[in-house]
């Protein structure tokens, strides 16, 4: 089943698919809450896999701009919709939490992905961590396309390019964590990192640890 990709702006709802039909409709089946910008890769990988027991309910990616709000957000959106499904399983990271969001998935019962954020998990984590770059700026798919709605314009960078240094000028790489072979947003990356005066580096990653933490989920009885 698919759903529709609420709007960043919105209220965090479970929002209907293309039929009308929302998703928390059925039992015995598997609710994924999700952050937004993980919802292109989430749909592929049920179309592909044909996992039509998962239903996904997204929250908006903007909240990352305020990690505070995620726990309280994904709180509602599981103790809502729980009674509804066999299980719920978060697809997030700690995403800048700082570990309030394990500490509530681990009180309410529910799976969650275990790594620092979606850079760590779609590179692997233990590669990531590894590379303990702190000088590298990292930009998955979505932030590519989406980089001046969620980099740019929330940094006043738009208003004030003045501040470039205070935010950029610890950083050396701009890296492209690329889960597609699409030279459109790797030329829109590059383009990225000539903005913000870094060296540019694309890494092709794929879905990585997202990939499969999926399939574990998925097949789970």
């Amino acid at each position: 089943m698919t759903t529709a990709i609420p709007d960043p702006d919105r209220a965090d709802v479970v929002t209907p698919d293309a039929d009308g039909v929302s998703p928390l409709e059925g039992g015995g089946r598997v609710l994924l809450v999700a952050c937004g910008a993980l919802a292109h890769e989430i749909l592929h990988l049920k179309r592909i896999n044909g996992w039509d027991h998962l239903d996904l309910a997204c929250l908006p990616a903007i909240l990352h701009n305020r990690p505070d709000r995620i726990p309280d957000a994904v709180h509602a959106v599981v103790t809502r919709n729980s009674s509804e499904y066999d299980r719920v399983c978060v697809v997030y990271a700690d995403c800048g939490t700082g570990g309030a969001l394990q500490r509530l998935c681990d009180r309410l019962g529910v799976e969650m992905i275990r790594a620092p954020h979606c850079y760590a998990f779609f590179e692997g984590v233990d590669s990531f961590i590894e590379r303990d770059e702190m000088t590298a700026f990292y930009l998955t798919d979505f932030l590519v396309r989406q980089f001046d709605a969620f980099v740019w314009r929330p940094l006043g960078l738009d208003r004030h390019p003045e501040l470039h240094d205070a935010y950029f000028g610890h950083y050396e790489a701009l890296v492209y964590l690329a889960q597609s072979e699409d030279p459109a947003l790797t030329q829109q990356a590059a383009d990225h990192a000539q903005r913000l005066g870094l060296r540019f580096e694309r890494r092709k990653t794929g879905y990585g640890e997202l990939a499969t933490t999926l399939e574990q989920w998925a097949s789970q009885d």
